[in-house]
């Protein structure tokens, strides 16, 4: 019996339709006059703190001080609002919207375990009205490992339902062999769902308990 569900956003709950590389891109035109092409030079299931510093590193051609790559992130996170609202590609991935109202009815725990910052994830979420169906997360601002920061949204779902989360009654479900490594090293399960830039073969060679193509069909609940 699954009792808490973790879900990734980007390119699991949602696409921004490049809203996010608009948002870096512009981040370090303000503040280093380069252009930041961050689609070739990072891949999916990255935290926005190893964004940041891959792009001081390929891009600006040095190592940021920790205080420059903070800049960059608080740069970034002014621009991300504008960037999500503006795109024409934004959108809920198909049969979420129906999914969770009925996770949520049926009494299962919903929160997020994604790469991006906390305010940034709200951002995400906010324009597809999805913020209101999680109580908790694991976010990019916890670690840059995505395990450990899976390890921390099960930690606050535990703070959330009373006691800690049965692992073997919680699963996260995500688009990257990212988001699989990462619940495998939190110890719990995970669905591999085919809305990203992984094929439902490729998420299955990476160890997906489930890989389906989407959440309308084989998703376990």
């Amino acid at each position: 019996m699954i009792k808490a569900i973790l879900f990734d956003i980007d390119g699991t709950l949602l696409h921004t339709g490049g809203a996010g590389a608009v948002a870096w891109q512009r981040a370090f035109v303000e503040l280093y006059q380069v252009e930041a092409n961050i689609e070739e030079h990072t891949h999916a299931g990255m935290t926005d703190p190893e964004i940041a510093e891959t792009v001081f590193r390929e891009v600006v051609g040095r190592e940021g001080s920790d205080t420059e790559r903070t800049e960059a992130i608080g740069c970034y996170l002014g621009h991300l609002a504008d960037a999500v609202t503006e795109s024409e590609g934004y959108f809920v991935i198909p049969g979420i919207e129906e999914l969770l109202p009925r996770l949520v009815e049926e009494g299962i725990l919903l929160g997020v375990v994604t790469g991006n910052i906390e305010s940034a994830a709200h951002i995400k979420l906010a324009r597809g009205d999805l913020n209101r169906f999680f109580a908790f997360g694991g976010y990019g601002s916890d670690s840059r490992s995505r395990t450990e920061l899976t390890k921390k949204a099960l930690e606050r779902g535990g703070e959330i339902s009373g006691k800690p989360l049965d692992h073997d009654q919680t699963i996260a479900v995500g688009d990257t062999p990212r988001d699989v490594k990462a619940g495998h090293g939190a110890g719990i399960h995970v669905v591999g769902v085919a809305t990203g830039s992984y094929s439902i073969e490729e998420l299955r060679e990476a160890g997906a308990d489930w890989a389906v193509e989407d959440v309308t069909s084989g998703f376990p609940l």
